[in-house]
């Protein structure tokens, strides 16, 4: 029988690989580089943990259930799965990627895909004609959706028709949403990429990040990928990310339902400019995300009247923490001009929109009262400072 999304965070699509060894419930951490085999042509299943590990393939299979995958690779972090996938693509190659993704695989593209060969077209993907990019060479699409940090929702459908139509992949980051709020192998996507540190973890203590496929000629070529550059993910961070996951379903509602109160209570304060985050009715993006996702999830940007205002922010809450990083049970305040697009040049940045008046809060799992009454007291102490 098929399971529900919360009963798969927890049991993946029902096998577990070792409960009938020993009947623990939970996964256990296979803390160990090698395996010892019967005779010569004889193995377990494993023979290196650089290939695989329990663990690791316990989690993998439990993130691949929750996608509709046929396969995910488990990687140390989310830039090292998405520089594991550019290893599919050769010198020569083209890519046509969102203009506004996450800073690390701007610079990932810019510094060492194109060292290597590869070139980019960088775009808007949410207003411009994407097939005015497609060129002879051209293997694949790279989106986020919503976007980071300016929260651009991408209709994933009608870019996966042109992909298919130039014989494209369709990669998309989903880590903003999580598998819960979105699921893009239904939308037409070809591979899916999660910084498993943020939601999937959600709980801010460990690195890792995942590539979904729903295709086994794709899980073929990324297996041998993966055991060959060695990123694969360690044993105990294996199993922090599958205690994670078991909560997935909860934290996200919980997140989503603080991050609507804080839009609300942002969209009447009088010094924030704009607010973007999906889930405003009437906004550009609305009505998209609203078809192709069950929620909007939990992730905002918002724009203050000044560059002063936004490093007093950061400075003055005294609930929310000034940190990099998303999706854990703690609400994050990000400052993108410093923090995850310090590497993108400051034309690019403020020509999408990243000034240094912009912060992106990660919504957490806090009663919502309090993070509201931080925020607040946080502008209205502004006033002390000039």
């Amino acid at each position: 029988m098929g399971f529900e999304f919360a009963t798969k965070c927890i049991y993946g699509n029902g096998k577990d690989y070792d409960k009938d060894k020993t009947g623990a419930i939970s996964f256990p951490i296979y803390q160990t580089a090698t395996y010892a085999h019967p005779e010569v042509g004889q193995s377990t299943g494993f023979d290196y943990s650089r290939l695989q590990n329990p663990t690791r393939q316990q989690v993998e299979h439990v993130v691949a259930a929750l996608e509709g995958g046929v396969d995910a690779l488990a990687f140390s972090s989310g830039m090292a799965a998405i520089t594991t996938l550019m290893e599919l693509f050769r010198p020569g190659d083209h890519l046509i990627t969102d203009a506004d993704l996450y800073g690390g695989s701007i610079r990932l593209f810019n510094h060492v895909s194109e060292k290597n060969g590869i070139t980019f077209s960088h775009i808007d993907c949410a207003e411009e004609d994407i097939e005015n990019y497609v060129k002879d060479n051209t293997k694949a699409i790279f989106i986020e959706t919503p976007t980071n940090p300016m929260m651009s929702v991408i209709d994933v459908r009608k870019v996966s028709e042109i992909a298919k139509r130039h014989g494209l992949l369709l990669i998309v980051d989903n880590t903003f949403m999580s598998p819960y709020f979105q699921k893009p192998f239904e939308l037409g996507a070809d591979l899916i990429i999660h910084s498993g540190t943020k939601f999937l973890g959600g709980h801010n203590d460990t690195l890792s990040g995942f590539i979904v496929t729903n295709s086994q000629e794709l899980s073929d070529k990324l297996r041998f990928l993966i055991k060959t550059v060695g990123s694969g993910l360690a044993p105990f961070d294996s199993w922090l990310i599958l205690r994670g996951i078991k909560t997935l379903p909860i934290r996200m509602e919980k997140a989503q339902e603080n991050a609507k109160a804080i839009v609300d209570y942002l969209i009447k304060e009088p010094k924030v400019l704009k607010v973007y985050y999906p889930g405003i009715e009437g906004t550009k993006g609305y009505e998209i995300c609203k078809s192709q996702a069950s929620g909007f999830g939990s992730m905002l940007t918002f724009e203050v009247e000044s560059r002063e205002l936004a490093l007093h922010i950061l400075k003055s809450t005294k609930l929310i923490p000034f940190a990099e990083s998303l999706g854990g049970t703690e609400t994050l305040l990000t400052y993108p001009t410093t923090q995850t697009h310090a590497d993108v040049p400051e034309e690019v940045r403020i020509k999408i929109g990243i000034t240094d008046r912009v912060l992106r809060l990660s919504a957490g799992i806090e009663d919502k009262q309090d993070l509201i009454a931080d925020l607040k007291q946080a502008f209205s102490s502004f006033k002390k400072d000039i």
